[in-house]
């Protein structure tokens, strides 16, 4: 593939002139369709990049990279935990033969996957020669994947040439600071030069690795990612100075993301007792951040070998084993692949099309909603942009929020599946009160279908359980849900009691 080069103030100005005024989340269609042709091509199919593509492309992550030169205190890279999904974790560490067979597979068996990633279980570029040969195979053999690789930046200046000679042209860099005073209460130590620096002088070297990184990606036409991981009473704060200054050199996409820190994971912050930020926190703190950036709102955190779309994983039908035993016929799938995708790009322009046709037909003012406030709505979905899973079947629910300006999407929240057999221990009903612990701050949950018990239990909690809308596109029931409550008068009152006693609970 031929980068489209662009130079560092050309791209920040695209960047900057691709911002929504209503500070909704990630690269929506609405935005993409002021963005120049050349970026707009790179993202409009990139489950990471697009918040709309990641409900209908899929992605997959190969673990080639073990070794890592720094040390994060949220960080522990485990082996053989299937279970569970957060950066560094793998069940299986491949070779770049292994790897590249794998995608293969997964290409052929999941036609609607556009994006193959390395993104660990350590760092990528600390392990150069088996990234470069897993990214050199596959831009031969399977050109019509995108490539991606996601890095802590140290090592990223000296790969950049490198990264650019190949079917590249989204890159990831997780940016946690740009103070070294901050930068020491999250890397104990980085690896530099063949010796081990700590403190203050090995977050100010990676500091500067990274910032000089993302400028060098910038002139050579690469999008840049950045993550960042948001860690209450350490850099909170702090990233609203990160986004101001990845944003003025070119970075396209900013994703804050809440730290995981739970004990089990055996990290230094879960020992500690480092807590996570609550979803209102980070809310408040990615739309403080969006003032300044466009905001990815829908990452997952994902697994270093996670595979399919963003929210699930189907990592265990490609099992080195199993991989093994397949017949891929690469040719055949290509096409297969250009046919699909054509037609996911045809059902997303459509409903690009419907939304301007809406909003040409319809103003706030004739919407009744003027003076309405937001409402946070929870959603079921098992993918498509649709209303179409049942309550129970849920791990996870999408959070949007819908006011006068319309509906954008706020994130999601994992919980436990409640529909899981039968009752023993009281599992099913202590997942049933998680999930509605979940779901504080929303005022309703739409879901293709639920059952008596969470209904009565969510209208205790001041949650108003909606079967309504089965099989509906999310924002357009997002939207039809909220003039509903307009014209009840539900919006005139303050937030309901329950919950608001929920929130602060």
């Amino acid at each position: 593939m031929e980068l489209t080069v662009l130079g560092q103030d050309e791209a920040a100005a695209a960047v900057a002139d691709s911002g929504c005024s209503t500070g909704s989340c990630g690269s929506t269609n609405d935005q993409m369709s002021d963005l120049p042709d050349a970026i707009r091509e790179k993202v409009q199919n990139h489950p990471c990049y697009s918040e709309e593509a990641h409900h209908y492309f899929a992605r997959m992550h190969v673990a080639v990279a073990p070794a890592c030169n720094i040390q994060c205190h949220y960080c522990n890279r485990k082996y053989d935990c299937s279970n569970e999904s957060r950066p560094g974790v793998v069940s299986e560490l491949l070779t770049p033969e292994q790897a590249i067979k794998k995608t293969k597979a997964v290409a052929a068996n999941i036609p609607q996957m556009t994006v193959l990633g390395i993104a660990g279980p350590g760092d990528p570029l600390a392990n150069p020669e088996r990234t470069f040969e897993t990214f050199r195979g596959l831009s031969e053999e399977a050109p019509d994947i995108k490539l991606c690789v996601s890095t802590n930046g140290l090592a990223l200046p000296e790969s950049v040439e490198e990264l650019s000679k190949h079917n590249i042209d989204h890159v990831t860099i997780t940016i946690n600071c740009v103070d070294p005073k901050i930068g020491a209460q999250i890397y104990p130590w980085i690896y530099w030069n063949n010796r081990r620096i700590r403190g203050e002088k090995g977050a100010a070297i990676l500091i500067e690795q990274q910032q000089k990184g993302l400028e060098m990606l910038v002139e050579r036409g690469i999008l840049v990612k950045v993550n960042s991981v948001m860690i209450p009473g350490v850099n909170d704060e702090h990233l609203k100075e990160v986004s101001r200054i990845v944003k003025s050199k070119g970075a396209f996409l900013h994703n804050v993301m809440p730290l995981i820190a739970e004990e089990e994971h055996g990290t230094f912050y879960g020992v500690m007792g480092q807590r996570g930020p609550e979803p209102e926190e980070l809310q408040d703190l990615q739309d403080d951040c969006a003032g300044d950036m466009n905001m990815m709102r829908h990452c997952r955190q994902c697994r270093a070998d996670a595979v399919g779309l963003l929210g699930e994983d189907r990592g265990e039908e490609f099992t080195l084993d199993k991989i093994e035993a397949m017949e891929i016929d690469y040719g055949a799938a290509m096409k297969t692949r250009a046919v699909v995708h054509a037609g996911i790009m045809e059902e997303l322009d459509e409903k690009q099309a419907k939304r301007e046709r809406l909003a040409a037909a319809s103003v706030p003012d004739a919407q009744g909603l003027v003076d309405t406030r937001p409402v946070l709505m929870a959603v079921a979905t098992s993918g498509g942009g649709l209303i179409n899973q049942h309550f129970g079947h849920a791990t996870e629910f999408l959070v949007y929020e819908a006011s006068p300006n319309g509906v954008r999407f706020i994130g999601h929240r994992k919980v436990d599946q409640y529909c899981i057999g039968n009752d023993t221990c009281g599992e099913k009903e202590s997942a049933l009160s998680g999930s509605i612990r979940s779901l504080h701050g929303c005022e309703a949950v739409l879901c293709s279908k639920i059952g008596f018990e969470p209904w009565s239990q969510l209208e205790e909690a001041g949650i108003v359980p909606n079967g309504e809308h089965a099989m509906e596109p999310i924002e357009e029931a997002v939207l039809a849900v909220y003039r509903e409550m307009a014209e009840s008068g539900a919006l005139e009152e303050p937030v309901p009691a329950a919950r608001a006693q929920q929130v602060s609970a």
